[in-house]
């Protein structure tokens, strides 16, 4: 009988998982993935994703979900897989948000299939401060394993670390509430890079201070007798 020639490889774009068990991990999901893709938005160099990743061609068994992954040296548009073989860089970085159902295969074998496919920093967060201590913890590849990297405790609570690839420290606030607990910092300003709701927020209070001013000005120049001009795209009604 003659044999059937396979068909391409299928890489799926899901694996039936959902994206987080419960607002410990949704929240802390979004504000990672939002605030470092806003931080990188104006480089067309830098890849922020959590899609799946496949490690060998022709293999669509072996492959990770990672929560927030960050690849330098690639260019940044939409892909629903990351190929490894195709695009040709692992990761630089990955954080992944621990569950109580997660947090063991985080440590185990998703830490050393990371690790085999090169990701240079993997992080661990675990919201619920239930799975292991301490509840933030950074890795960095050196001949082929991880190495914990530095967690200071403040005096205030605060564990602070520092990511080398991404140039940004990461605090978590243990006491704070499940959405603001997690925080990336840049080193230059001294600020926590926002979220998407907060960067929404920002611009919001911005357009309505220049409202504000504007409403000033207009009510200056009519107290001092000076012809007021409204906008454009007042005076062509629109």
């Amino acid at each position: 009988m003659a044999r059937t020639a396979a068909g391409p490889t299928h890489y799926p774009d899901s694996d039936g998982l959902p994206m987080a068990e419960s607002e410990f991990q949704l929240w802390p999901i979004i504000y990672a993935g939002s605030a470092l893709a806003s931080h990188y938005r104006m480089r067309d160099d830098v890849y922020v994703s959590g899609c799946l990743l496949y490690d060998e061609e022709g293999n669509n068994q072996v492959r990770v979900a990672p929560d927030v992954f960050v690849v330098f040296g690639i260019a940044k548009h939409k892909r629903s897989t990351y190929l490894l073989w195709q695009e040709g860089k692992a990761p630089d970085f990955v954080m992944e948000i621990s569950s109580p159902s997660t947090w063991r295969t985080d440590q185990g074998p998703k830490r050393e299939l990371y690790a085999r496919m090169g990701v240079s920093e993997y992080w661990l967060y675990d919201p619920t401060g239930d799975c292991f201590a301490p509840p933030l913890q950074g890795f960095r590849l050196a001949q082929g394993g991880y190495v914990p990297m530095p967690v200071a405790q403040r005096a205030d609570g605060v564990l602070a670390a520092r990511s080398e690839v991404l140039g940004l420290e990461l605090h978590l606030d243990p006491a704070a509430a499940v959405k603001d607990g997690l925080r990336f910092y840049d080193p230059a300003t001294a600020e926590p890079l926002r979220s998407l709701q907060e960067s929404v927020a920002a611009l919001q209070a911005a357009e309505a201070r220049i409202r504000q001013l504007e409403a000033q000005l207009r009510a200056l120049r009519h107290d001092s007798g000076e012809p007021t001009q409204e906008p454009d795209d007042q005076r062509h009604g629109r």
